[in-house]
């Protein structure tokens, strides 16, 4: 019976000398998802991708991906998964089409018309080298390179980092092109968070090596609430509040973002008698930032220029 799970850790460890990059992460990856892994740089993602395809072994715990485990993949097993690294590192002195024959060489089965798509859809030409394409293109590349053999877990990591703009909606457009009809399953590690929300039905973070959420991402935004708060006066330090996640005070202006706000949270809030009080929407984005910001009450960046220069 195939399982609904594409990966699954259980306590997974891993450590660097003293230092530890991933801490005791259990996570599911269901089939068929776009699971978007996030976390600021130095969290542990890229340490976990690696373990998830057996280059680094767990101090501790253990994981599989696609029901082996991921110590001891099978060549089978990794011609079902395509990866796209971080930086997308390509043999630049070789042009597309050679890399291409290369890759294929590797695989007994490979969409050279679905190769070409990507190509074409990037502006590639194949006798272009390697070494003297564009940013976006490479990403381009690595990308035709991995769906070429129709892999049914697609892991990527970072696979947006340093593209403009234009690049990045390029790939984007490709990725959902050529994945979401397929029923494949994405691990998409990622630091623009307005690409994420345009793709991903799960999301994962990991903060200072340890999971801190994993839910659909409806479900996550659900349980993250913001509340604008205007006074008649200065406004007042923060309450005392379960899962307050920011509190940021500016002149009369307090803003609070709470986690998984209980029933009487309102109450609270609107016993510190402000003139008025909203509850405002939050973007993936959004919700987020203030995860993994730093918590407790902050003052605004303008605020405090003002008090550094005596302005009232």
């Amino acid at each position: 019976m195939m399982s609904d799970w594409v990966i699954q850790t259980d306590h997974l460890t891993r450590f660097f000398g003293a230092r530890c990059a991933v801490d005791q992460v259990k996570l599911n990856v269901p089939r068929g998802s776009v699971f978007a892994l996030l976390g600021r740089n130095g969290s542990g993602k890229t340490t976990l991708i690696r373990m998830l395809l057996g280059m680094l072994e767990p101090t501790r715990g253990s994981a599989t991906l696609l029901g082996e485990d991921c110590r001891l993949l099978s060549p089978a097993t990794r011609r079902r998964v395509g990866y796209v690294a971080e930086n997308h590192p390509l043999i630049d002195w070789m042009r597309v089409d050679q890399i291409e024959d290369y890759q294929r060489s590797f695989y007994p089965s490979w969409n050279g018309k679905l190769f070409a798509t990507i190509l074409d859809h990037f502006e590639l030409h194949p006798q272009a080298q390697a070494g003297q394409i564009s940013r976006g293109q490479r990403a381009g590349l690595s990308l035709a390179l991995v769906l070429a053999p129709e892999p049914e877990l697609l892991i990527m990591d970072d696979p947006s980092m340093g593209l403009d703009p234009v690049a990045r909606r390029t790939l984007l457009e490709a990725m959902i092109l050529v994945t979401r009809g397929a029923g494949r399953t994405i691990l998409l590690s990622s630091h623009v968070l307005d690409d994420v929300e345009r793709v991903a039905d799960h999301v994962a973070i990991i903060d200072r090596s340890v999971l801190r959420v994993s839910a659909p991402v409806e479900l996550f935004r659900s349980r993250v609430k913001r509340w604008q708060l205007r006074f008649a006066g200065e406004a007042p330090p923060s309450p005392v509040i379960a899962g307050l996640l920011e509190s940021r005070r500016d002149g009369r202006d307090l803003r609070l973002t709470i986690a998984n706000p209980s029933g009487d949270i309102e109450q609270a809030i609107a016993a510190l008698n402000p003139e008025s009080m909203e509850e405002t929407p939050l973007s993936l984005e959004d919700a987020v930032v203030a995860y993994l910001g730093r918590r407790g009450e902050l003052v605004s960046l303008l605020q405090s220029t003002r008090e550094r220069q005596g302005v009232a």
